[in-house]
């Protein structure tokens, strides 16, 4: 690799030149700077010139730049006091820091000494188009003839290639990561530039490079490559951009294709997809979380990842670690990918592919590893070059490619969490109305409801996280309300009505007024319900019938119990795993079980072990990419085959049962044999603590064949507890996190009512209990269709116990029971739903 000579009057100057051209030619590129005189006095000094060239001398060459005057004869007197044989060594007149700046970054990219000399000497090219000057008549290079490809393609010698770019969005992401991609492979140097802007050139390999040339629609670029392979390169980008670099073609205008009148030269019309939704816009989605919240639009911002104060390792160690870690970030991101193009959103998955090309990008990954030669810690010195890559693009005037710095960030996140950086929770700008493209679990844990009035998403159905979440805070929500959502500007006045399913923009004073009063008024219903909300759950005749509450943390007892929860019947235990970079120790499960055994006040909790996989991937747990997340290795599947977590959450959970009452449930089971591996390793956990802790053990229904097979199941379960939620998705083969899918899933209530029919017969015979513990549960009609059809436990977000306490107490077992047959399809009104409910 060529190295660089800095001569200049001032050791200042040089050693600032010196830093500003490794940032850009990155750690590899060898720059020694030879300013002053060894006195320190202002001048310069042949030795120290001659010393500075041996040091970073190489067959490959040396270039030298200097500023005036006696640097260069100091230069000269050097090279003919160099040792010979050692490398060639070239004066060049290029200016100083433009030079050495263009100079460095083309020899960090692999070129000969005469490239790099010819790149400095044009430097200020660059500076010329920017400040849109005359260049000098000298520098002027005639463009090449019509062809596409001037010049041949070997080593040291530029083939060019010139293209038209036709994508609406120019070469945003995801085709830029198709141009570097379609690089991949090939021994070559690629250089690329915009010529219709002047901006360029940039390195063809690198994401963020290509994006800061800003290249529009309409833009022409020239694309330069050398070495053996050269050609093959600017083949493989002319087929690329034959097929409009990926993207989808946009329609001909009207006329076009039948050689009529050109269309008037009008702008073009924007996409109405990407325009934000103006005042007095209704968007209409799936209603999540009953209430009406007014207030602004608040997004949820994913804060970067706190890097700790750990003394560094040595440079080789943490090269290894930052090695590890992009290997495992590009592991995630493949496996994301995978799961929405298993989706159908082949477009949306090629998003993660774009962001798996900025873990190799060399704007990124060179000034990281610069970093870490100088000392720094691979987190600190990842986070700073990933900011310094996400202010470039935010620096660009594209409004869309400024963006793309979120990209940046995501990735960068990624990264940091696999160098074991802890994660903050999520947070908004002041409370309001929290918009998002769709809620991950571990960000609707971090929301805070004091700030969190109401939670708006544009993907997502009824039973998705952010759905559950606003139920179980209380909290009005409105899902799947399309991407327009998310153009919304920030601080809009919104009024989101949770039970209509709708989300008004700036509707105006008094529209704004007119709801205030409903808000009041359900309000005031809402605080009747809440007086007799503490009473025993209770059908009118007194036939019991327990309201739990489903929670995450010890906060949600907490409101449990505020609420009139009896105990929790369904405790989420994944939300200790969730975005972290190590599991939890089982010492830290003890202590945040028992704190919330101490919040529930000696009510019995039912703790459901791990319930996460694919669809709820863990950081700190790498599985292959699935085609189907929701069918594949997940809940007691994932737990069985990662033994040694199942073991030390079993330990915990034992460990807080000999003093709190506590039940355990195991997830996504289908076999009896998932029953019995689950309970031999709860024995062998009993017997290595020595536990005579009373525990009873039952499953989840979520799986229809369990269902179907309850008879089989009873003997060795203690109770059953029905997860309507993904009973409903597996009974109608439809994800539950599809706004689409919604009526299908509306329709899935004869049906799981059958099977949970089936499920109360057979628990009844063996003298078990059943539970529901599905969103099915909080609603106050179909409590009652439960109770009738023999449930004895319903388990809900605290928010919907008042209610549904309240429609118990205005049946009775004789009216519940005729609701359950009401409900039940034609076919199973045999009579099991009134002989389950006596």
């Amino acid at each position: 690799m060529v190295g660089l000579v800095i001569v200049s009057h001032s050791a200042a100057l040089a050693d600032g030149v010196m830093e500003l051209a490794r940032e850009m030619g990155g750690a590899e590129v060898a720059i020694e700077s030879a300013g002053g005189m060894e006195s320190g006095e202002i001048g310069t000094d042949a030795e120290r010139v001659r010393q500075a060239v041996e040091r970073v001398r190489s067959p490959d060459g040396v270039l030298v730049l200097m500023d005036l005057g006696s640097a260069v004869m100091s230069a000269e007197m050097a090279v003919e006091m160099a040792e010979p044989g050692g490398g060639p060594i070239l004066l060049s007149e290029a200016p100083l820091v433009e030079g050495c700046v263009a100079a460095a970054a083309l020899a960090g990219a692999g070129a000969s000494l005469e490239e790099v000399a010819r790149e400095a000497k044009g430097a200020l090219r660059m500076k010329s188009a920017q400040l849109e000057a005359d260049e000098p008549e000298a520098d002027q290079e005639a463009p090449p003839a019509d062809e596409d490809i001037a010049g041949g393609g070997e080593a040291g010698t530029a083939s060019e290639l010139r293209l038209q770019v036709e994508n609406r969005l120019g070469l945003h992401a995801r085709p830029a990561a198709r141009f570097v991609g379609a690089l991949g492979g090939l021994d070559t140097r690629v250089e690329v530039s915009n010529a219709t802007r002047e901006r360029g050139p940039a390195d063809g390999r690198s994401l963020v490079g290509l994006a800061t040339l800003a290249v529009a629609q309409g833009d022409e670029i020239v694309v330069r490559a050398r070495g053996p392979q050269a050609a093959e390169a600017l083949d493989a980008l002319r087929a690329l951009a034959a097929e409009n670099f990926g993207d989808a073609v946009e329609d001909e205008p009207a006329g076009a294709a039948s050689g009529g009148a050109p269309e008037p030269d009008l702008e073009a019309e924007e996409d109405p997809a990407s325009e934000p939704p103006g005042a007095g816009t209704r968007l209409r989605g799936v209603p999540a979380s009953p209430g009406i919240a007014i207030g602004p639009a608040r997004r949820l911002r994913v804060p970067e990842p706190v890097v700790g104060d750990d003394p560094p390792g040595t440079p080789g160690e943490e090269r290894a670690r930052l090695d590890a870690a992009l290997a495992a970030a590009a592991q995630e991101l493949e496996e994301v990918r995978s799961t929405v193009a298993a989706r159908g959103g082949a477009e949306a998955a090629d998003i993660f592919a774009a962001h798996g090309v900025l873990l190799g990008d060399s704007a990124i990954t060179a000034p990281a590893l610069r970093r870490i030669e100088e000392g720094e810690g691979a987190a600190r010195a990842w986070q700073a070059a990933a900011t310094e890559a996400a202010a470039a693009f935010r620096g660009l005037d594209d409004p869309y490619m400024r963006e793309r710095a979120v990209d940046v960030e995501d990735v960068s996140r990624r990264v940091l969490t696999g160098l074991g950086c802890t994660l903050s929770g999520a947070a908004l700008q002041g409370p309001g109305i929290v918009l998002a493209d769709e809620l991950t679990p571990g960000e609707a844990a971090g929301l805070d409801p004091r700030d969190a009035w109401a939670i708006a998403t544009a993907r997502g159905g009824a039973t998705a996280h952010a759905a559950i979440l606003a139920r179980a805070l209380g909290i009005p929500a409105v899902v799947g309300l399309g991407a327009g959502l998310m153009e919304i500007a920030e601080g809009s006045t919104l009024v989101l009505d949770g039970e209509a399913g709708s989300v008004d923009v700036d509707p105006g004073d008094e529209a704004v007024a007119e709801r205030k009063v409903q808000q009041e008024a359900a309000d005031a219903a809402r605080s009747a319900l809440l007086a007799r909300a503490r009473e025993p759950g209770a059908l009118s005749d007194g036939r019991r019938v327990e309201v739990f509450a489903n929670i995450g943390s010890a906060a949600d007892a907490a409101r449990a119990v505020e609420q009139g929860a009896e105990g929790v019947g369904l405790l989420r235990t994944e939300f200790l795993f969730l975005d972290r970079a190590e599991p939890p120790s089982e010492d830290e499960q003890v202590e945040v079980l028992s704190e919330i055994a101490r919040a529930m006040e000696g009510r019995p909790v039912v703790v459901r072990t791990l319930d996460a996989g694919a669809d709820k991937p863990l950081p700190f747990l790498r599985q292959e990419p699935e085609d189907n997340p929701f069918l594949g290795r997940r809940g007691i599947r994932l737990s069985l085959a990662e033994p040694e977590l199942l073991r030390a959450q079993l330990r915990a959970i034992l460990r807080v049962a000999a003093e709190h009452p506590l039940k355990v449930m195991f997830p996504m089971v289908a076999t009896l044999d998932e029953v019995r591996a689950a309970r031999a390793l709860l024995a062998d956990a009993r017997d290595g603590l020595g536990s005579g802790a009373e525990l009873e053990v039952g499953v989840m229904v979520e799986v229809p064949a369990l269902a179907l097979q309850a008879a089989q199941f009873a003997p060795e379960v203690d109770f059953f507890s029905i997860g309507t939620n993904d009973l409903a998705q597996y009974t109608m083969a439809a994800e539950r996190g599809n706004a689409a899918l919604a009526a299908l899933l509306d329709a899935s209530r004869a049906p799981v009512f059958a099977l949970i029919a089936a499920v109360t017969e057979a628990a009844d015979a063996h003298g078990r209990w059943v539970g529901v513990c599905g969103e099915l549960a909080g609603e106050p009609d179909a409590a009652v269709v439960l109770a009738g059809l023999g449930v004895r436990e319903l388990s809900m977000a605290p928010s919907r116990i008042p209610a549904v306490k309240a429609a118990l107490r205005e049946s009775d077992t004789e009216g519940a029971a005729a609701a359950a047959l009401r409900a039940l399809p034609q076919r199973a009104r045999d009579g099991t739903a009134s002989d389950s409910a006596r």
